[in-house]
């Protein structure tokens, strides 16, 4: 069973931050589904993957074309897995179910600590995760670097 790691953006925007996890998550040999909520943020978001740098180029495609399958990372508003994927990171308050943390060895939370409602929507991910038995990570960034802030 995979667990849950909430990950409480305060300094960095999404698009800044998500690339090195997403590397992290390439490096450690996990196909990962990044899930958001709207199809225009998704698109916008692929957009700034593409303009990462070229040392840093993350190989990702959008969902809808036909080669999901074969995408090491896949921009996604779906609830299902069609690259395989080992971890799934979650953007925007997009839904996490407990089961899909038991199907992988990651789930990702990624919220904006500057956005009360976002704040409210990781709380209650929180709670319906940890209530169900899924072992969860809380890391906040607000010290200038990644720290553990709370573990269950």
């Amino acid at each position: 069973m995979g667990s849950a790691y909430f990950y409480h953006l305060t300094r960095s925007p999404l698009e800044v931050m998500l690339p090195s996890l997403l590397a992290r998550s390439l490096h450690a040999g996990w196909r990962v589904v990044v899930r958001g909520v709207s199809d225009a943020r998704m698109g916008w978001l692929d957009e700034k993957l593409w303009q990462g740098p070229d040392d840093g180029f993350l190989p990702h495609g959008l969902a809808g074309g036909r080669f999901d399958a074969d995408q090491p990372v896949l921009l996604t508003t779906a609830e299902n897995f069609p690259n395989g994927a080992a971890c799934l990171m979650s953007i925007d308050g997009a839904n996490v179910a407990a089961g899909e943390c038991r199907a992988v060895e990651r789930v990702c939370v990624i919220f904006d600590g500057n956005e009360q409602a976002s704040l409210d929507r990781a709380r209650a991910q929180w709670q319906d995760l940890t209530g169900a038995g899924v072992s969860a990570q809380y890391w906040s960034e607000a010290a200038g670097r990644w720290q553990k802030k709370a573990e269950k």
